[in-house]
């Protein structure tokens, strides 16, 4: 048995951090000290509001959650670490798993992901979002040559802009309400437009604003017969959507995406899905999805600033003690 330290969500708005005595690792279990960890402004900053839908709370666990929703809860799926025992073959190695913010944790050998060489530690956080990502792309079934447009500049919509960027004669946009996001869509290789200049007759539009007057773009760009996956997650809001204008007459599809599941026909576990997420991560090009750092002991200060957008962030990461 060990002490180690963890975050948790008291009341919705409030966290705190916590002393979790962890039980030593079994035969098949790794015991890992994190490096790093991530919180994106999507689905966590829900959770931390609160906003999780009652009706969704089973739906919406994290693999290693603690606690129940709205609160206490301790929720987080971005964390990166070092094996400090386990099996031989992970011994040592750094690696990706879902778990939430905590010092030091222990999980079953199979639920962690060995990190590759040429991915820094604090970059692999994101593997969970480009798991998503993934999984956005496999739903979208791009075409040699497609003109794609992807509305919404956070964090999951900037991981599928920059998938899709060395996609074969793509034309790829990345379409999103702050100009800032200019820097990050030149970052990863693709062009940048604000809603109103959005270019129009797009094959296949991915949607990851949050936002349902994006979700109302998105539609307005496509052509006859053209896609949206949607990949907003929009906890307890209620998503307003005219569809008696083009949608029926241009015969226009919505379709979700979500990373629970792994889009039909693929044959692939999600164990491969995190994978090749992870074998993505090789390209420097999503340390622009990286926009700030803090210590773990401020994260009770720091998830309220990220929640309610007064520091600005696509993926925040959080460095552990003894991390330089």
């Amino acid at each position: 048995m060990f002490d180690a330290r963890a975050f948790w969500l008291a009341s919705p708005g409030s966290g705190e951090i916590r002393t979790e005595s962890v039980p030593d690792p079994l035969p098949g279990e790794v015991r890992v000290r994190t490096l790093h960890s991530g919180v994106s402004r999507g689905t966590e900053t829900l959770v931390f509001q609160g906003r999780v839908p009652q009706s969704q709370w089973a739906g919406m666990r994290a693999p290693f959650q603690a606690g129940d929703f709205p609160a206490p809860v301790k929720y987080g799926y971005l964390n990166v670490g070092v094996v400090e025992s386990g099996p031989d073959h992970l011994a040592g190695r750094t690696v990706f798993s879902l778990f939430p913010h905590q010092t030091a944790y222990v999980v079953p050998a199979d639920k962690v992901t060995v990190v590759p060489d040429g991915v820094p530690a604090a970059r692999a956080v994101l593997t969970g979002t480009v798991e998503t990502a993934v999984n956005a792309v496999w739903d979208a079934r791009p075409q040699l040559g497609d003109r794609i447009t992807v509305v919404g500049g956070g964090m999951v919509g900037s991981s599928v802009a920059a998938i899709l960027a060395g996609y074969p004669g793509a034309d790829v946009q990345l379409v999103d309400a702050d100009p800032a996001r200019a820097a990050v869509a030149e970052a990863l290789g693709v062009r940048f437009a604000r809603p109103d200049e959005a270019e129009k007759e797009r094959d296949i539009v991915i949607h990851a604003s949050a936002n349902p007057a994006g979700l109302a773009n998105a539609l307005e760009l496509l052509r006859t017969e053209g896609t949206v996956v949607e990949l907003s997650w929009y906890g307890d809001r209620t998503v307003p959507l005219q569809l008696g204008e083009h949608f029926h007459s241009r015969r226009l599809t919505i379709r979700s995406s979500q990373v629970g599941g792994i889009a039909p026909a693929r044959g692939r576990s999600y164990a491969e899905r995190l994978t090749l997420a992870l074998d993505l991560l090789r390209d420097d090009r999503f340390d622009a999805l990286i926009t700030g750092r803090s210590d773990f002991e401020d994260l009770p200060e720091v998830m309220p600033q990220l929640a309610d957008g007064s520091r600005p962030a696509l993926c925040h990461v959080i460095d552990y003690p003894g991390v330089n």
